[in-house]
Order: structure tokens, then C-alpha cells, then sequence
């Protein structure tokens, strides 16, 4: 049977300014977070270069879990 729909590598690069954008915020708060301890807080530009760098696997991650159930909706592929 043949997929039907968006493929992983479209849905990811769908989603892809959400994940880095959420691996942004994560970023800088958890800077926050580190803060109290003695850590330097992390700027702006150092938030979103890593939210980039960790939002790529966990955007393709969760493209692969969308895709997974866009099988399972479709009769395709059993959980």
C-alpha cells in the first residue's frame, strides 16, 4: 500500500521554525534556571544558535511520530 500525504522530510521542515523556536525559549530558560547556581545567563543570539542546533532531531523526531500516526489513521501500518 502506498503512503498518502506529506512525507517525514516535509513535515519537519514544516515544522521545523516551531521546534527551534520552543529549543530557543527552552534554551534561555534553562540558562535561567543555571543562573541561580552561578552560570552566566545565556544571551539572545546564543539561545536561538542552539535552539537551532537542538531543534533539528527533535523536530525530526516528532515528524516521524506525526507521519507514524498518519499511518495508523490511514489503516497503512498496526500499532
Amino acid at each position: 500500500m502506498t503512503r498518502r500525504g506529506w512525507s517525514t522530510r516535509r513535515i519537519a521542515l514544516a515544522l521545523y521554525p516551531f521546534g527551534a523556536g520552543a529549543a530557543a525559549v527552552n534554551v534561555f530558560f534553562a540558562s535561567l534556571i543555571f543562573s541561580w547556581v552561578g552560570w552566566p545567563v545565556a544571551t539572545a543570539s546564543w539561545s536561538l544558535g542552539l535552539g537551532c542546533l537542538i531543534g533539528a532531531p527533535a523536530t525530526w523526531y516528532f515528524a516521524r511520530h506525526i507521519r507514524r500516526l498518519m499511518d495508523v489513521a490511514d489503516g497503512s501500518d498496526a500499532p
